[in-house]
């Protein structure tokens, strides 16, 4: 059940990435949304969108040189961007914690994973030694790994990914946040693993009420889990809806498009693959235009001379001028 007050509110926020002598280079623009206590929020799109930099400036995880962030990001009423940063240290693995997309790179080669575990734990819960790694072994018993008391003394490279990725998970939950932000945390796994991760994660906020905002480019990860979902192209969110909702009646162009593109098991033997044509580089600034128009199958003429606004109704924000019928296809 979720609480009717929002935990984070993400208000306008903009990231820009500077160069000397060059524009800036807009990698989020203007994005807004909310979490409650207990729901899991979606982030989807193609790679190069902004859904990752987005989490990263939640977290407060981007450089402060060659990057200007501006917007608010609001827990507990507290913006978390105007925080210095001992404040957000405190806060940072305590309140909102972060399951990063690459475990291999993401955990220190060199250190034993129970040490990493137990780092989280005496920092900001003030365990001892003994107690923290008595906790860290339930926790790796908690994520599914087995002989977890063995597996403290291990190192990264020595896991499977899948284990490694659980260990991540663990490191995440070792001060029980009250919101998570899991970046593609099953980029590379089996579907077997990834089933299995995706059931850790729903325990997670069944159990806790744990916020949770699931970033991934794979649409049968959101099906299954995600219930409100954001659409994000080129640094803006396009289209927002509930799961259902979106999944049944996709209003804009590129969400339609990135359904159309799943495969399907029914189809017709030797059917072609639907594909949205170009890449995500192939768009136009959002301060003139719609940033998707050149890629877009319903393009028309106002779409590349004036920019799209987001416009609420029922519980779905989208931004598109010629957006699909409600009844189509």
């Amino acid at each position: 059940m979720t609480s009717p007050e929002p935990l984070l509110q993400v208000r306008d926020l903009r990231v820009a990435f500077t160069r000397r002598g060059e524009p800036d280079s807009v990698a989020v623009d203007g994005v807004s949304f909310d979490v409650a206590a207990g729901q899991v929020v979606g982030l989807v799109g193609e790679s190069g969108c902004g859904k990752s930099v987005t989490s990263m400036a939640i977290m407060r995880l981007l450089p402060e040189r060659g990057v200007k962030i501006s917007g608010s990001v609001r827990m507990d009423g507290e913006d978390l961007l105007t925080l210095s940063d001992a404040q957000m240290r405190e806060r940072r693995g305590r309140d909102l914690s972060m399951v990063f997309q690459d475990p291999l790179t993401s955990l220190n080669p060199v250190i034993s994973v129970g040490l990493q575990v137990t780092e989280v734990l005496r920092r900001h819960r003030g365990m001892g030694k003994e107690s923290a790694r008595k906790a860290a072994a339930d926790l790796l018993e908690r994520v599914g790994i087995p002989d977890p008391r063995r597996r403290l003394d291990s190192y990264p490279h020595e896991l499977s990914g899948g284990m490694r990725q659980r260990a991540l998970i663990a490191i995440a939950l070792a001060c029980r946040p009250r919101l998570l932000i899991a970046d593609e945390p099953t980029t590379a796994l089996d579907v077997t693993i990834q089933a299995q991760i995706l059931e850790l994660l729903r325990e997670l906020v069944r159990e806790t009420g744990t916020a949770l905002i699931m970033i991934t480019h794979d649409l049968g990860v959101v099906a299954g889990l995600c219930e409100t979902v954001n659409v994000l192209y080129a640094g803006r969110i396009v289209e927002r809806a509930q799961r259902h909702r979106l999944f049944s009646t996709p209003r804009h162009p590129y969400t339609h498009g990135l359904l159309q593109s799943i495969p399907r098991l029914d189809a017709p033997a030797g059917e072609p693959l639907a594909a949205i044509r170009g890449s995500v580089v192939d768009n136009v600034p959002w301060t003139h235009a719609c940033a998707f128009a050149p890629r877009c199958p319903r393009s028309l003429e106002t779409c590349v001379e004036v920019s799209p606004t987001g416009e609420s109704s029922g519980g779905r924000l989208l931004r598109c001028h010629n957006p699909v019928p409600a009844n189509a296809e």
